[in-house]
């Protein structure tokens, strides 16, 4: 049986050392196997596909509460697929939540560039549409929060 050390551990799954070892204190992997001889932490083939989907859900911005019910969920298989879609999902609704909060901020920085476009043009035309439309972006930047 083939094991890795904690830095091909890392380097396979992306997540950092201090990382891995911080998710084996709290529980969220682990225990993980140790070498007899010098005590090293030692991650087999089934700890580096934990640890994948770990980095993924790091990698979208789940917390790590969520991802300790996503860990617990994936123990228990099909009797938690409920639970665990509905886990998904409502991330995946922050994730709009903060996808448009993000729009709304570009749009803002987009209309704000323009109306400074315009007054460095002289325009006075563009530059009264732009400040009307940097006003309505920054409305809509307030809703987003």
């Amino acid at each position: 049986m083939t094991d890795f050390s904690i830095q091909d551990a890392a380097r396979r799954s992306g997540l950092s050392e201090p990382t891995l070892r911080y998710y084996e204190d709290i529980g969220l992997i682990g225990p993980v196997g140790r070498d007899a001889s010098s005590g090293h932490r030692r991650y087999r083939e089934g700890d580096l596909d934990e640890l994948q989907a770990l980095a993924c859900l790091r990698a979208v911005g789940m917390s790590i509460e969520d991802m300790r019910t996503y860990q617990a969920n994936r123990t228990r298989g099909r009797s938690a697929a409920a639970e665990q879609r509905d886990l998904l999902l409502r991330h995946a609704d922050r994730v709009t939540a903060e996808i448009a909060a993000q729009h709304a901020r570009l749009t803002y920085l987009r209309e704000k560039a323009a109306l400074w476009d315009a007054r460095d043009r002289g325009d006075t035309a563009a530059e009264a549409e732009a400040t009307r439309r940097s006003l309505d972006a920054a409305e809509r930047l307030e809703v987003a929060r």
